[in-house]
């Protein structure tokens, strides 16, 4: 592994103790709101980064897997058992690692195929998905919604474990994240991403490191699903599976930057506070996807590495040192397997 910076340590715990801080400092519900939905989308992106940054693979099915985390908890917290309390939080480990051994199958077949191919087939998923949300009314209630038990917070500060707890798996995403791009791992999806059919040529099991990062990246949607849901109370299927959540991801990953860390962020903090300001006004209640198809043009056409790859590249060439070496997972050349160990 790489030697950790003073530097780097410093900005990561500067940033987690103002997001920390954040629902202390800013009381305001409408504002705990806006920041839990920044939080929710900051760490579904940080997750989906884990295979689609550094591995390349264009997974559009994540959505399912975050309506699975929510149907957990709507099922296992249902209306009839009074008010849970802090109780679906601490389960929550239990429904990601179940829905990270329920995605290694899916990701078996899905890794069949490759490229749009591979696209096609999560996003086919991710409608299979939705379709039984709607069918299965023992688990879901169908087209009615599913209610869960309310939680008896104080109203003043009703949002704050919700952002706390969405915080909480962001941070379990960025330190996963960090630590598989400094493993073995994170150098065996760079070669995955730069050539597979090479780096299988020369040793890495490709199959094993992909399943392990798709099980990884969809146990944490599945947890952050379930927050959401608590956080409703009332979850509707074409809510809890909703295309526009993937969308949402990927189009905040390639905003803030593929295979960084801080990336995923960065476009959570740009694009969700504009989304839930411009949703919760009726007369612009859809413009929010105007704003997402603008972005994600001006992110393709202007910023196709992303805001932080460019912001570092600016920046060597303007001190003339080339930029940061690329980290494993932002590399674009080649990368052997067998210099991790």
């Amino acid at each position: 592994m790489r030697s950790v910076s003073r530097v780097g340590v410093a900005v990561t715990v500067t940033i987690l103790m103002v997001l920390v801080a954040f629902p202390f400092v800013f009381k305001a519900n409408w504002i705990v709101n806006i920041a839990v939905f920044t939080m929710m989308f900051a760490g579904l992106a940080t997750a989906w980064n884990l295979l689609g940054g550094f591995a390349g693979y264009l997974s559009l099915g994540n959505a399912a897997f975050f309506g699975i985390g929510a149907y957990a908890i709507a099922n296992w917290f249902p209306t009839s058992g009074g008010p849970p309390g802090y109780t679906p939080f601490l389960v929550l480990p239990l429904v990601g690692l179940g829905v990270a051994v329920l995605s290694l199958p899916i990701g078996w077949v899905a890794f069949r195929t490759r490229g749009p191919t591979f696209a096609i087939v999560t996003i086919a998923f991710l409608f299979v998905a939705q379709t039984l949300a709607f069918v299965l009314h023992s688990l879901t209630n169908g087209s009615q919604g599913k209610g869960i038990g309310v939680p008896m917070f104080p109203v003043a500060t009703y949002e704050r474990p919700f952002y706390l707890a969405m915080l909480a798996i962001f941070v379990l995403a960025l330190f996963l994240c960090w630590y598989v791009r400094r493993a073995k791992l994170g150098l065996m999806l760079a070669a995955i991403r730069d050539d597979e059919d090479r780096a299988r040529g020369v040793g890495v099991d490709t199959e094993a490191a992909k399943l392990v990062a798709f099980a990884i990246s969809l146990g944490i949607t599945a947890m952050i699903g379930g927050v959401w849901a608590y956080y409703m109370t009332y979850i509707y299927p074409q809510f809890a599976v909703d295309p526009l959540v993937t969308i949402g991801m990927v189009l905040m990953v390639y905003l803030g930057g593929r295979g960084t860390l801080w990336g995923p962020l960065l476009g959570a903090l740009l694009l969700v506070p504009a989304q839930q300001l411009l949703a919760q006004n009726a007369s612009t209640t859809r413009w929010y996807l105007i704003l997402y198809s603008a972005v994600f043009l001006i992110a393709i056409l202007l910023l196709p590495r992303g805001i932080i790859p460019s912001i570092r590249e600016l920046v060597g060439r303007l001190t003339g040192g080339g930029g940061e070496s690329p980290s494993p997972a932002t590399s674009t050349g080649p990368v052997h397997p067998k210099a991790a160990t």
